[in-house]
This record gives structure tokens, sequence and C-alpha cells, in this order.
């Protein structure tokens, strides 16, 4: 049996997850996409579009919201785009100063060369925050930008009123399984060119795992559609989740900040049974769990939002 089946097998049979999932700033400036079109661009709306200059690249974001009232930034997963959070921009707008940041290579963002791992991330959103003129800011992160949130948010407790994540990245128990599973899925995202039919059928395929929700159909295609772009990312993503400093596990108690955990309870990447102990090693968290494939921002939009304005609200109630 060769390597490949061999993790295949394990991935089937015991129900795998993964720990997944300094600037130069200038002031905001009309956005200014990339002279050719990319497919991934359209996986973050143009709407309210900002540039963040981070040494030669131009990062983009939204940005919304009196800049008088508590700031919330929102964080995608590895080769999505601030699209995820659509619904959540335009609730939070009316009461928040709300932002979404594309991960450089992402969404509408130019590459800066920012590795896409959990502690890469984290400096760059430390860095984000003084641009957007320094905290405390409420997080919200999916997959490795909660891995990102949460990092920070240990790392950096004066930047971040609250921490809110989805499926986060840097949580799973690891081992060998987990490695396995991990360096295969690496493996897979990085036969993108060649085999660009074969992972390309099985790139649409995990996407429909990952993203099962039918309010998500939309953001789902439109990831098909940009795969050989996203692909690369992706795959350096799960290379990345490898590294012992993405593992978050051991320094989930030095939180001190409140901590919701809104978790997609269909997940069968990140699975539950594999982080419930480093989410219940939390010290001040909340769990709320929802009927999502892995980003329950994109795919119970609704319910969503409903639980995080609550929990914001709670959250900056007792800041004052």
């Amino acid at each position: 049996m060769n390597w490949m089946k061999i993790a295949a097998l394990g991935w089937l049979t015991a129900g795998l997850s993964t720990a997944c999932c300094q600037a130069a700033a200038s002031g905001p400036q009309p956005d200014q996409p990339a002279a050719a079109e990319s497919l991934r661009h359209a996986l973050s709306p143009p709407r309210d579009r900002m540039t963040w200059q981070r040494g030669s690249a131009l990062l983009s974001y939204q940005k919304a919201g009196d800049p008088q009232r508590p700031t919330v930034i929102l964080l995608h997963a590895a080769g999505h785009g601030s699209g995820d959070y659509a619904v959540a921009f335009e609730a939070l707008r009316a009461s928040y100063r709300v932002v979404t940041l594309d991960w450089p290579g992402q969404g509408r963002s130019e590459d800066d060369g920012t590795e896409p791992t959990v502690t890469a991330y984290a400096q760059l959103l430390a860095a984000f925050i003084a641009h957007l003129g320094g905290g405390p800011v409420h997080l919200v992160g999916n997959s490795i930008g909660g891995g990102a949130a949460l990092l920070t948010a240990i790392e950096q407790p004066a930047l971040v009123a609250s921490v809110t994540v989805a499926n986060p990245a840097g949580l799973d128990e690891g081992g060998w399984i987990g490695s396995l599973y991990t360096r295969w899925m690496a493996r897979k995202f990085e036969s993108a060119n060649g085999d660009p039919r074969g992972f390309g059928d099985w790139f649409e395929r995990y996407y429909q795992q990952v993203l099962p929700g039918d309010q998500a159909r939309a953001q789902l295609e439109r990831i098909v559609a940009a795969r050989a772009e996203i692909a690369p990312v992706v795959g350096r993503a799960w290379r990345g989740f490898l590294r012992p400093e993405n593992d978050l596990r051991a320094r989930l108690g030095q939180l001190r900040v409140p901590v919701l955990v809104t978790w997609a309870r269909h997940d069968t990447v990140v699975r539950w049974s594999r982080n419930r102990a480093a989410i219940e090693s939390i010290p001040q968290h909340q769990l709320r769990f929802f009927d999502a494939g892995h980003t329950p921002s994109l795919e119970t939009p609704q319910a969503f939002v409903e639980t995080l304005e609550a929990f914001l609200a709670a959250v900056d109630g007792q800041r004052r």
C-alpha cells in the first residue's frame, strides 16, 4: 500500500482534523487592483475598499462605520476572502467600525511575501491594528484567521478587547495521525499544476464538503473557479500547520480576554473531537454550535451575526 493510500485510509478511519487552517504603513488609499483581474478577486466585494501599503504590496480591506465606535476586524480562512463575512459586515456597520482584511495573495490583496501561517498572520495582524490606529479591537476569525486572532490576543493583549473564533487553526490534538493527514493535504494542494483535471475534480468535492450549506453556494462557486490561484497558498498553509510554533494549545491559558467559540458542528476536517480539550482549556470562553461545515459566518450568517452581536454588546458593556 503506497503512502497516499495510507494517508487516505488514515483520514477515513480515524476522523482526522488539522491544526488548521515591521510593516511600513501609509494612509488609506482607494483600492488599486492589479492590471489583470484575478478570479480570486471575486471572493471579496469591491464596496468600501481601502488599501494598506505593506512593503511593495497593497493589501486590501473593507472599512465602514463610525470611527468613534468599537472596531471589529473580520478574518477569513486560507484561500477564501472577505466575502465570507458579507452579511456580518453589513449588519455590524451600523453599530461598529467594522473591517475585513484580505490575507496576502488572497481576495483582492497582493502577495507581500508573508507565509500563510498562524504565527506570521498574527504578526501581520498586529501591524494592521496599528495601521488602523491601535487597539483594543474585537477580533473575529475563521480557521487560520481564528488561530491568528487567538495568538494576537495571547502575545499582544493590549490590542485586543475580545476574540471570536470559528473552527480555528492551532488547537488540534496532533499526533502522528494528524501529521500524516496534514502532509497528505499539503501534497494534494501542491498537485494542482501537475494534474489540473484530477485536482480540479478533487478540489470541488473537497470544498463541497467544507461548505455544504446552501447560503455558501455562491462563494463556494467562486472558490472553485479560482482554484488554480488559491491552491498554492492553501498548500503552504497546510505545511505551516506542521510547525510547532503554530500549535497554540499550551498557550491558551494565557488568554485574558473573553472568547466566543462558534463551532461548525459538521466540520469533517477540523473536528470537534480533536479540538474539544483545547477549547475547554480557554479561561473565559463561551461555546455555541452551528449547523455548518466550517464557516458559520458564511453558511449560517443570520444565526452567526445574532450570536456575535450579543457577545460584543456584553463585552463592551462590561468595559464601560
